[in-house]
C-alpha cells in the first residue's frame, strides 16, 4: 500500500512546529549569551522560515480556504496577521544584531507567531478539517511551491528588507 503523502494542514503545522523550534533555540542562544553574528544567523532562517510560510498561505492556502469554507472573515483576519507578521520581520533583517532592542524585536516575533499558529489551528484549521477540501491536492501544491520558493530564498530575503525600509 502506498503512503499517502502529508496534507496541507500536515505541512503548514510542520512548518509551525518547526518554527517554534527554532524560536527555542534562538531563546537559548540569548540565554547563553552567544555572539551577535551567531544569533543573527537564526533570526535570518527564522524570518526565512515565517516567509516562505506566510506565502504558501496566502498564495495557495487561504484562497482554498475562502472558496470552501465561504467564511472571508476568518481569512481576511489571519492574512491581516501576516501583514504584522511581514513588518517584525522587516524590522529583524534591518537591525543589527548588537542593537539593544534586537532580542526584544525576535522575542515579539515568536510571541506573535504563537498567537496567530494558536488562532490559526482553532479558527481555520478545524473548520478546514471538517470541510470537503481536497487536502491531499493542496498538500502537493503546497510542497511543489515550497521548493521553488526556497530556491529563490535568497531574492526573497532581499524583497524582505527592501520592503521593509520602503
Amino acid at each position: 500500500m502506498k503512503k499517502q503523502s502529508p496534507d496541507a494542514i500536515d505541512l503548514l503545522d510542520a512548518d509551525h512546529l518547526a518554527v517554534h523550534g527554532l524560536f527555542q533555540s534562538y531563546r537559548e542562544l540569548v540565554r547563553t549569551g552567544a555572539p551577535a553574528l551567531q544569533r543573527r544567523t537564526l533570526a535570518e532562517e527564522i524570518c526565512m522560515e515565517l516567509t516562505i510560510h506566510a506565502k504558501l498561505e496566502e498564495e495557495l492556502f487561504y484562497p482554498a480556504v475562502r472558496a470552501a469554507l465561504d467564511d472571508d472573515e476568518v481569512v481576511d483576519e489571519a492574512e491581516d496577521q501576516h501583514g504584522s507578521l511581514r513588518e517584525l520581520v522587516g524590522q529583524i533583517l534591518a537591525t543589527a544584531p548588537e542593537d539593544e532592542l534586537y532580542d526584544a524585536k525576535v522575542k515579539v516575533l515568536a510571541e506573535y507567531v504563537e498567537r496567530h499558529v494558536r488562532q490559526e489551528r482553532e479558527a481555520v484549521f478545524n473548520r478546514v478539517l471538517a470541510s470537503r477540501m481536497d487536502l491531499q491536492a493542496l498538500g502537493r501544491s503546497i510542497s511543489v511551491r515550497k521548493e521553488e520558493l526556497r530556491s529563490v530564498s535568497d531574492a526573497l530575503r532581499e524583497d524582505a528588507l527592501a520592503s521593509a525600509l520602503a
